[in-house]
């Protein structure tokens, strides 16, 4: 699909949808529990389908309600999969569901797509053979497609947890094992969404340890209960818009975001109101207009996701943005650092590549034909960048939106965006 994108002034109203992050996570605890759960105001997109259909296919009995889901469990026990489970597009599901598959006794298949199959799972598959289960990956290169067979039984292992979605699976899992698991932590990028998961054990329950992120001890022997829960809306959605209105000095109110949540995202307030944006926080809405903007050297270690859309607030602020520390932004969907470089450039932007970054310096776009290269976070930030150019944009792969923001270009176009779909 091809999104095609002018230069329009763009304002509203936003209610945010639901947490990527929360929505896999409660799929997830909801179907290692017994009993029945249910999910309130879930995200429904492509990436949470991919979790609800990987729980199902492990013995999760889940049906969707009217923004809900219903979820039986199978109590940490799950059923070997009839067939090669395909996640999509989800690394997180990938990343947990090859854990939860390890508690079975019988052999898993995990595959997904091509940018699935390029992304690395290797320090998770060595934890999972350390802790007593047996994985490997059929191309012998640490990536997808990967073989599990249980069982796992804990103990201690070490673990790169180059992403976090490593550590969050082991976290999410080890709790039903038998006997205790000690993790030793030799990398963690991304600690807010391990601080995600912890928030996801404490309100459950669970018994463990965690020594400064270096090092975890979780208990063997725990179960989890059936749960009644409302998704917090997700500041990794709520980014594109914040960054829109910061940019171009008009004003949106986003609804549905929680300040006291942790996910890492929400600091994309406090770094746009640094550079020079208008942010109140209006109990569970915040009101953002945009001002003069000022660059500034950012850390993005804790928030790789918002990386593509504060590369494009670089292009719009004075003097040099630095966007630095966020080396995994080159393992997601694309190498996010690299794809917008090259895709800024062709706009006109004034923009180079660090190992672990960014260094953008304020540019006057010009609209052009851009690539999305089927990534939902490159295809929505190259659309903001779009609204704010001279010409029009246009952006192959724009069906990408699909994976986390089904209603992105819905929204956009109700708060005054020239911004069309064809092919």
């Amino acid at each position: 699909m091809l999104l095609k994108v002018r230069k329009s002034k763009v304002t509203g109203n936003i209610r945010i949808p639901g947490s990527k992050s929360h929505t896999i996570r409660a799929l997830f605890f909801a179907s290692l529990a017994e009993g029945k759960s249910e999910i309130q105001s879930p995200l429904i997109s492509d990436d949470a389908l991919s979790a609800v259909a990987v729980c199902r296919a492990l013995g999760a009995k889940i049906e969707q309600g009217d923004d809900k889901y219903f979820v039986e469990g199978f109590g940490g026990n799950p059923v070997t999969p009839e067939d090669v489970i395909n996640v999509g597009n989800s690394g997180t599901t990938l990343r947990f569901g090859v854990m939860t598959a390890a508690l079975g006794d019988g052999c898993s298949v995990f595959t997904g797509d091509w940018q699935i199959r390029q992304r690395p799972l290797g320090p998770l598959l060595c934890a999972i053979n350390n802790l007593g289960a047996q994985a490997y990956s059929t191309r012998n290169n640490g990536k997808a497609p990967v073989v599990v067979k249980g069982k796992l039984k804990g103990g201690r292992t070490e673990l790169d947890s180059v992403t976090s979605q490593y550590l969050s699976s082991i976290l999410i899992n080890s709790p039903l094992l038998p006997a205790d698991t000690e993790l030793i932590i030799t990398r963690l990028n991304e600690i807010p969404y391990v601080d995600i998961t912890l928030w996801w054990l404490d309100k459950l329950g669970i018994n463990y340890e965690n020594h400064d992120y270096k090092a975890f001890y979780i208990k063997g022997g725990q179960r989890y209960n059936s749960l009644n829960v409302t998704i917090p809306g997700d500041f990794s959605s709520a980014t594109f818009f914040a960054v829109q209105a910061a940019i171009s000095g008009e004003e949106f109110v986003l609804d549905n975001l929680d300040m006291t949540d942790p996910q890492g995202d929400k600091q994309v307030f406090s770094i746009l109101e640094d550079m020079g944006a208008k942010v109140k926080v209006e109990g569970k809405s915040v009101r953002i207009r945009g001002c003069e903007l000022t660059g500034r050297e950012i850390d993005m270690n804790a928030i790789p996701d918002a990386l593509p859309a504060m590369a494009v607030a670089g292009c719009f602020a004075k003097g040099e943005t630095r966007l630095v520390n966020v080396p995994q932004a080159r393992i997601k969907e694309t190498d996010r650092i690299h794809v917008m470089c090259e895709q800024l450039k062709k706009m006109g932007a004034d923009i180079r590549e660090l190992e672990d970054g960014l260094v953008i310096r304020e540019s006057k776009l010009k609209g052009c034909k851009l690539e999305g290269y089927g990534d939902h976070r490159i295809v929505m930030s190259l659309a903001i960048a779009g609204l704010n150019a001279e010409g029009e944009t246009t952006i192959d792969t724009a069906e990408a939106v699909n994976v986390t923001f089904p209603d992105f270009i819905t929204f956009l176009s109700q708060s005054g965006a020239d911004i069309s779909t064809c092919g």
